[in-house]
């Protein structure tokens, strides 16, 4: 390995259990050493680091379960088992791609296409635990990724009667027994709860093995929180509908997670912010104030117990409910401590800007804080959060007047009983004006530039400039490898303008990591990939002869010119990474990512993504932060500082905006109220952009209320730029012209209609788009100037990541 791969993944081991929730103890974990393990589980041998499609990353290593425990010292002694589950495994694999392209056949596709992102459910089966020792540990295996959702069946968000059997009978067997969740996003452990301990590991990138064996042995102690409520299954709410392939209505309006759960007093397994650590702590409230409109707690945390741990304190605000209806409470701050030692204390500040728990009035067009009582919830979890303090404002604030933009769905948003609560007496007293609080009114009016260049340029060459760099690259482009500098990134910007000294911007996906090919051969057409020159999970649902000529192909690149190699490093996945609570490690990510853009030439990074978990079927929740706004919005900022810390280097923030279900994804309707929109679903993207200003954002496949997001002028020019204060560029999600509009409801989206909107980029570009944006010029649909306004953004960041003075 080189030496940054070694500091990168030690970053991430010494780190990484701090994503680790530890959900259930009985205190005889961690062990004293290494001793006889009974290691059973899908995940024991086939651990799994992170999802599928663009979530893939191309690591030099990857450290599973079972490794990992050998490595530190452990006897596996079920190994004729995990031998005979790979076997079923095998089986049961070959036998699920064979009907996935049987179904396609029949419907006259190809399975590449219908059914990308599929995952096999885990089988049924029969093995004896015949494994013996000092302790067990079963781990549990999910994968998911882009291109379809979760379902409610055994072997998915489901136990299988196999799993359910098996983790029962070896919790009833060991003393020393440990369930561990390998997984990304929910998994239904109602079946289950009488198991001991239960440590939710999820998918920590390319040391998740060496993470476990540390957090067994004590080397590490788990100390992250649930960024996610876990739920049985049938306690989800059903109000809206999901999945559905033309309109999915997002009925349930504001309540969505713990939101929803607080608000109606029905407790899930484990709540929004939950986790235990091996050690206890205890809090205590010292003050609170306000000042200029900024709340700040003050709190000190005590380590109780007899190991080492770290602490996350967790403030909620309950609103007054006035005119406009409220879920019980709403995160609004969080700080974590330092390791504590037993017996040591540690005083947090938790703060929150009272603007930032503005509702949207859609009557109005405007934000407002209500007046009345703000209690003020601390806690180490949503559902043990107890008042310590109300803020009491006199009157109506108006904060900011803005339009109603985002068109409006045909239901009216679900409000539900929402339980109340006594306030204890004698709780310190805020006493806030509403006649402090400014009333900012935005102008939509936004200085449009045109850069002499980019005035210059014909018509032709403006259209390329709005369109990604494209040639015949077939359904590698689906894949997200359509670049030519840098082997296996996901695309570039048109190289129309490197005689004028513009260079081309070359992008690269991978939301837990870089995806870049592995090896490559460099000649004057530009950089190919060898192995691996595609997805493998798009590999194996290919037609085997396109298949195996994309294999030979591969292999004959091998034995011409010189091979370079560029090994990226697998980072936790999204959902992980915000079980963490803590920032400053995902600002660490972030510049490992940053770091390794530079050696290998990539400029803008296709991630953070921070589309909230509205559903636990959405296939893509693990490359999501979580079910709250304001955790989304934290991270994917924090992520991008890491990256853009490092000169030439950008963050693309991404899907812009509720991009929830992977089901006919190029063209799902998301219909949703204005105020839901803007509290919930925008909510995050604009923490993102206020506190990182990623140089790029991506706007997503669906519709919003029957507009694609990408032709939302509304969306990208009003709210994004005006609103938000955007300053980078936009692009779009990888449009596939054969699979958008297709037999649907809805038509796909169009070029010259794209461009128009103020999306400045249309990805990954292919003739089609080109012939279709000349057309729209000429017939008006997108005027030349707005085509010169795009191109001016392009080339204003291609010249400022290059680090080059711009002339014009």
């Amino acid at each position: 390995m080189n030496p940054y791969e070694i500091e990168h993944n030690a970053i991430v081991r010494r780190f990484g259990a701090e994503c680790a929730v530890l959900l259930k103890r009985d205190g005889s974990f961690p062990l004293a050493a290494p001793c006889r393990l009974a290691l059973y589980g899908s995940g024991a041998r086939r651990t799994v680091k992170g999802g599928t499609g663009s979530g893939e990353v191309n690591s030099r290593c990857f450290v599973t379960a079972e490794q990992g425990l050998e490595a530190a010292g452990f006897s596996i002694t079920s190994k004729a088992w995990l031998d005979r589950y790979e076997g079923v495994w095998r089986k049961a694999k070959k036998g699920f791609i064979r009907r996935l392209k049987h179904t396609a056949l029949r419907h006259g596709t190809l399975a590449v296409l219908s059914s990308m992102g599929a995952v096999m459910p885990e089988p049924e089966y029969q093995l004896p635990l015949d494994g013996a020792g000092e302790a067990a540990v079963y781990v549990l295996s999910r994968i998911s990724g882009e291109g379809s959702d979760r379902k409610p069946i055994p072997g998915d968000i489901l136990l299988t009667e196999t799993e359910r059997r098996n983790i029962l009978a070896l919790n009833r067997r060991f003393r020393h027994f440990l369930l561990v969740l390998n997984v990304g996003g929910v998994v239904d452990l109602s079946p289950v709860l009488e198991v001991r301990n239960i440590l939710l590991l999820s998918q920590l990138g390319a040391e998740t093995g060496s993470i476990l064996a540390d957090l067994l042995l004590g080397k590490a102690t788990p100390s992250g929180k649930l960024a996610t409520s876990w739920a049985a299954w049938g306690d989800y709410p059903a109000v809206g509908c999901f999945g559905r392939k033309n309109d999915t209505h997002y009925k349930e309006g504001l309540y969505v997670g713990y939101r929803y759960f607080d608000s109606v007093g029905k407790a899930p397994l484990f709540p929004f912010g939950f986790g235990l650590s091996y050690t206890d702590f205890s809090h205590r409230f010292i003050q609170a104030a306000e000042a200029g409109g900024t709340v700040t707690v003050e709190a000190a945390v005590n380590n109780t117990g007899s190991f080492p741990g770290k602490e996350v304190l967790q403030l909620y605000v309950s609103q007054p409910r006035g005119r406009l209806d409220k879920p019980f409470q709403a995160l609004a701050a969080f700080a974590k401590t330092e390791t504590l030692q037993p017996g040591a204390e540690q005083t947090l500040q938790l703060c929150f800007d009272l603007r930032d728990l503005a509702s949207y009035d859609e009557v109005q067009a405007c934000w407002i804080l209500e007046p009345g009582d703000y209690a003020l919830r601390l806690g180490s979890s949503s559902r043990d959060a107890r008042p310590v303090a109300l803020l009491r404002l006199d009157g109506e604030a108006v904060l900011k007047k803005v339009k109603n933009c985002l068109g409006k769905p045909d239901f009216p948003d679900w409000t539900p009983h929402v339980k109340s609560e006594a306030i204890p007496e004698g709780l310190p007293v805020l006493r806030v004006s509403a006649a402090d609080f400014a009333t900012e009114i935005v102008d939509y009016v936004l200085p449009q530039e045109i850069d002499p260049m980019a005035a210059r340029l014909t018509d032709e060459t403006l259209c390329l400039m709005n369109i990604g760099a494209f040639k015949l690259k077939g359904l590698q482009s689906v894949a997200g490898n359509a670049a030519n500098t840098v082997a296996g990134a996901a695309g570039e910007t048109s190289a129309c303008l490197t005689d004028l000294g513009v260079p081309a911007l070359v992008m690269a996906d991978g939301p837990a990591g870089l995806r870049l090919s592995r090896r490559y051969t460099r000649d004057e057409t530009g950089a190919h990939p060898l192995e691996g020159s595609m997805l493998e999970s798009v590999m194996e649902l290919m037609p085997a002869p396109a298949a195996l000529a994309i294999r030979l192909r591969d292999r004959a690149k091998q034995t011409t010119g010189e091979i370079h190699e560029q090994y990226c490093t697998a980072i936790p996945i999204a959902s992980a990474l915000a079980q963490s609570w803590n920032l400053d490690f995902a600002r660490q990510c972030g510049d490992i990512v940053g770091d390794e853009m530079e050696r290998f030439g990539v400029h803008l990074w296709l991630a953070p993504a921070l589309n909230l978990h509205r559903d636990v079927r959405c296939g893509r929740n693990f490359e999501y932060f979580s079910e709250d706004p304001l955790i989304s919005g934290k991270f994917a900022a924090a992520l991008t500082q890491g990256v853009q810390r490092h000169p030439g280097r950008g963050a693309t923030v991404k899907h812009f905006a509720a991009n929830n279900q992977e089901t006919n994804r190029y063209n799902s309707n998301s219909q949703a109220s204005e105020r839901t929109l803007r509290e919930l679903y925008l909510r995050g993207f604009e923490i993102a952009v206020r506190e990182g200003q990623p140089h790029a954002l991506m706007s997503s496949y669906n519709l919003i209320n029957g507009v694609h997001t990408s032709q939302r002028r509304d969306l990208i020019q009003d709210v994004l730029r005006a609103e938000f204060g955007f300053r980078g560029i936009v692009m779009t999600d990888w449009i596939v012209a054969a699979l958008s509009g297709r037999g649907n409801k809805y038509p796909g989206p169009e070029a010259p209609k794209i461009a128009a909107a103020g999306n400045d980029l249309i990805m990954p570009g292919c003739q089609g788009d080109l012939s279709a944006m000349l057309k729209g010029l000429q017939a008006g649909t997108v005027t030349r100037r707005q085509l010169q306004i795009n191109a001016t953004r392009i080339l204003r960041m291609a010249l400022e990541l290059a680090g080059k003075r711009q002339d014009s």
